[in-house]
């Protein structure tokens, strides 16, 4: 009797690894939809920020539109009016206007 009983205990527990399925199956869920795209547009960011040129019209996170006079290592220097420059973290950079991509 005492034997029965012990394996009719254990025939009933789950084993470790189909526990461990709905945690894998759950991570791989949220790295499909929040991780990889969020990794592509950081990637997409970071190659913006290096092809950032001399003359170019850009939008700071801050909402500042400038065009961009000297790009320096981490920062870029940008003219917002006539004789009116300031220098902004190169990170703080939001996108690059499209020429004509403005309204008037």
């Amino acid at each position: 009797m005492y034997l029965y009983a012990q394996g009719a205990a254990g025939a009933g527990q789950p084993s470790m690894i189909s526990a461990l399925i709905p945690f894998v199956i759950i991570f791989v869920i949220f790295y499909l939809l929040i991780i990889m795209p969020a990794r592509k547009k950081q990637k997409k960011h970071q190659e913006m920020l290096g092809a950032i040129k001399g003359g170019e019209r850009v939008v700071t996170a801050g909402g500042i539109f400038g065009t961009v006079t000297r790009v320096m290592d981490d920062r870029v220097e940008m003219e917002v009016d006539k004789n009116t420059r300031i220098q902004v973290a190169k990170s703080s950079v939001s996108s690059i206007v499209p020429p004509g991509g403005e309204s008037k």
